[in-house]
């Protein structure tokens, strides 16, 4: 009996090692066929899909939270304040578009100094230029633009809209790597400054100087016109044009027994920054040649025979270059400067009509603004076609 249960005993324990050895191979195989399914369904599910699943919202919370909680631990990123359920805001004096916002965080405005791609960003500014100066230019008068920066210190941020497209050629010039470029081709300054030039892009300049390209400099001083600028009070200024080079109108030659007369044209003008906001918003989107618009320049300014001026101690010469007359194109056998200059007078003649109508609907829509207006200019307003 004791043999019998020895050998009872010695095959038990020999048949339970083969069981023990295919319940781990089972369990084995079933895992490694579960793997290589859940592959086959993630390659054949679109990673994109989760976002169009509808779980319900209680699971969705919290798949959310554990998603980003996980981002956060595993990137470092900073606690997203937004999550949580901010009262609504609406800040009727903040700009339009932005009364959802808190006032400290709006930006409202904003300048074009250039700033590093990497340290802090307060360390980025070694200076800031108080005012700006924009040239609009083409390749062939680089040589007439550098002697004209060369006038301007560092106490200027330098603006070139090319018309020529040719824009990098430009930092065979030194100058040229820290200045500004905006490449449009086929455009007058009035057009660049209309768009590129907005009141709230350029509010930290003090003074904004609007230049055309074929201007002699060899009589000028940018810091010394300044000066003189503050001290006469000018929020629209222009160096005086020598009498004897160019064609220019009378009132803006110089004048030798002064320093400042009146007037303003639309070559070289210079204005602050509060003046600049309302001739911005004087400038027509489609009349690109400015035409005009020197003949308007008063009502930005009051009084406007003390704001007004042309600074006659430092002057310029006009060197009458058609460089923009070359950009137009030949159209019914005339030359393409021929096209440009009739649409220059075209545009003139529809500046003064848009003007005089403003002016009747606004004067002629109140009888209380009617009396107190001039009445000989209220009649003729009343002339005016709609």
């Amino acid at each position: 009996m004791s043999k019998s249960k020895g050998t009872t005993m010695g095959l038990t324990n020999r048949s339970g090692f083969p069981r023990r050895t295919n319940d781990t191979t089972r369990l084995i195989i079933t895992a490694l066929l579960g793997v290589i399914f859940g592959f086959f369904i993630g390659v054949s599910f679109p990673s994109d899909s989760l976002s169009k699943i509808n779980f319900p919202s209680g699971f969705r919370s919290r798949y959310d939270s554990a998603s980003i909680d996980a981002r956060r631990s595993n990137t470092g990123e900073p606690e997203n304040r937004e999550s949580y359920n901010i009262p609504k805001i609406y800040v009727p004096t903040n700009p339009r578009g932005a009364e959802s916002l808190p006032p400290g965080i709006v930006e409202a405005e904003t300048d074009l100094y250039l700033r590093r791609l990497w340290g802090e960003p307060s360390e980025d500014l070694k200076k800031k230029p108080k005012y700006l100066v924009s040239f609009t230019v083409g390749w062939n008068q680089r040589h007439n633009i550098d002697a004209a920066v060369r006038k301007f210190s560092d106490e200027f941020t330098i603006v070139l809209f090319h018309y020529d497209g040719r824009a990098t050629e430009w930092d065979v010039f030194e100058w040229s790597k820290t200045a500004i470029h905006i490449s449009v081709k086929r455009q007058t300054k009035w057009w660049y400054a209309k768009r590129f030039l907005h009141p709230d892009v350029i509010a930290s300049y003090e003074y904004i100087f609007i230049w055309d390209e074929d201007l002699g400099v060899e009589h000028f001083n940018a810091d010394k016109y300044i000066h003189l600028v503050k001290k006469h009070g000018l929020e629209i200024s222009q160096p005086g044009l020598e009498p004897n080079n160019g064609l220019t109108w009378q009132m803006t030659k110089r004048r030798g027994d002064r320093e400042v007369h009146n007037f303003v044209e639309i070559m070289a003008p210079v204005f602050s920054r509060k003046a600049w906001r309302c001739v911005w918003h004087m400038i027509q989107n489609d009349l690109v040649h400015g035409w005009g618009l020197d003949f308007a320049l008063r009502r930005c300014v009051e009084p406007a025979h003390e704001k007004i001026g042309v600074v006659d101690s430092q002057w310029i010469v006009h060197q009458v270059i058609p460089s923009l007359g070359s950009q137009g194109k030949s159209e019914n056998g005339k030359a393409p400067w021929e096209g440009v200059r009739a649409r220059c007078k075209s545009e003139w003649s529809m500046f003064q009509e848009r003007l005089l109508r403003a002016d009747k609907a606004y004067f002629l829509s109140s009888t209380s603004r009617s009396a107190t207006a001039d009445k000989q200019y209220v009649a003729r307003l009343k002339g005016v076609k709609n």
